[in-house]
Formats: structure tokens, sequence, C-alpha cells
């Protein structure tokens, strides 16, 4: 763990999260996404409660800063349904583009947050990127940078398309001052041990808090509570945390 310099500890805060799959609430192994119908998810858990009722009880608990991420098409009504149960309190991301970006914002959204539209041909699409900064605004725009690595070991690229096309774009330092300036916060999901409960990337967790200019939360392989104790180590308490699969009130422990 490296050593903090701040003389102002930031605290790393945990983050609620609704992902949204044929329109019902799931935890998903995020490496087994596809488009094709043939190979279905791997699913760790499908809720029997609705999305709403998610929203309304991070809403009694005070939890702030979560997100809604519609996997795949069929989500709209059910991520509209939770925004109204906590209005202000969630971001959504999941196919958010400037025509219909307004209308989540407008549905009781915090922010929107985008991935796929602003990459075009695996590279960062400056054009798209200023129609979405346009479109809504810095402050109400979250940068989805979720990754993976090519070869062990190696640097974190961008995913786009439900994790499934490499980007050229790597997570470091260079990135994450670049992209500052359009955005109010970035999420990164490590797609390789998204579901899983298999640990967190430390080395990414290590890189967010060292680099990022801005908030930042995290998602992936969190097996309980204790690693947003670890992530708070890793970050300086600089990088939020998203706890899924382990959660109980997603099957978990």
């Amino acid at each position: 763990v490296g050593q903090c310099y701040s003389r102002v500890i930031p605290m790393t805060r945990f983050r609620p999260c609704i992902d949204l799959h044929a329109g019902v609430v799931k935890q998903i192994v995020g490496s087994t996404l596809s488009d094709d119908p043939d190979r279905p998810p791997v699913e760790n858990f499908v809720a029997k409660r609705s999305p709403a009722e998610f929203a309304a009880l991070y809403a009694q608990a005070q939890l702030e800063g979560g997100h809604v991420i519609m996997l795949g098409p069929g989500n709209e009504a059910s991520a509209l349904a939770a925004l109204a149960a906590y209005p202000g309190g969630l971001q959504i991301g999941g196919g958010i583009n400037p025509q219909n970006a307004t209308r989540y914002l407008d549905a009781g959204a915090s922010h929107v947050i985008v991935t796929s539209y602003v990459f075009r041909d695996g590279r960062l699409d400056e054009e798209r990127l200023a129609e979405m900064v346009k479109a809504v605004g810095p402050r109400r725009l979250v940068l989805d940078l979720s990754c993976r690595r090519r070869a062990p070991g190696g640097p974190f690229y961008v995913v786009t398309d439900r994790w499934q096309k490499f980007t050229d774009l790597t997570v470091d330092g260079t990135t994450l001052r670049r992209l500052a300036a359009s955005c109010a916060e970035f999420l990164v999901h490590a797609v390789d041990v998204e579901g899983k409960q298999s640990g967190v990337e430390r080395e990414l967790v290590e890189v967010l808090g060292r680099e990022s200019p801005l908030p930042v939360t995290y998602a992936g392989g969190a097996r309980s509570l204790e690693d947003l104790d670890l992530v708070a180590q890793l970050s300086c308490g600089r990088v939020d945390v998203t706890v899924g699969s382990a959660l109980d009130i997603f099957g978990g422990g």
C-alpha cells in the first residue's frame, strides 16, 4: 500500500448499484456478457424485488451517488421507475447518447454515464465526446472507463459495447487528466473480476487513487465490506467503491 501524502485524507464511500438485464435487477459475471443470443451471461443473482424497490431502499438508507446500468435492450421502463423512486440519487448508464440523455436527467437521474457512444472503431471520438458535453454539460456527465487487460500483467484498456470490444485507450494518468475537463466523475468496472468476488484489482485501484483528478468509483471483485477498507487503503481514500454480488440483498454473504 502506497503512502498517502495529503494532509487532508478523503474518505472512500460505498456507492450502491442497480444492474438491469432484460428489465430485471441481476448480478452478472461481467466478462460473460455477449450479443450472441445463444450465449446468455452467467448470472449470480436474479432479483424478485423491482428496480424501484431497490432504489427506494437506497433512498431510505441515504446512499448517494449510486448507478443504474442498463445492460442491453429492454431496460428503459425499469430504469425510469428506479429513477422515479429516488430522484437525484442515482446516475444512469447504458446506451446513453446526446439524443436520449436529457430524458433520463429530466426523469430524475443526477448524471448520465457514457462509454460506447464516445468511442468509434476502437478509438476515442473527440467529436462525439464534445456532442455529449454540449448536450448535458460536464457537471452532469460521468465517463465510464471500464477496462480489461489484454495480457496478464499488462495495462488496462477501456472496453465498450457491453465490455466486449477493446479500445486503444489505456486507463492511466494521461487519460484521466485528458478527460477530466469533459466530465464530473469517472466510473471504472474492472471487467475481468466483475461479479466473481475474487478480490479487487489492486493495481487498478492504486492507479485511480494516485492519478485521477476527479471523483472516481471502482467496481469489480469485492467480496465483502472489508474490501471497501482495502480500496480506501490502496487509493488513500480517493476512490469510492461499488459492491454488488457480495451483498446480501444480491444473494451474497
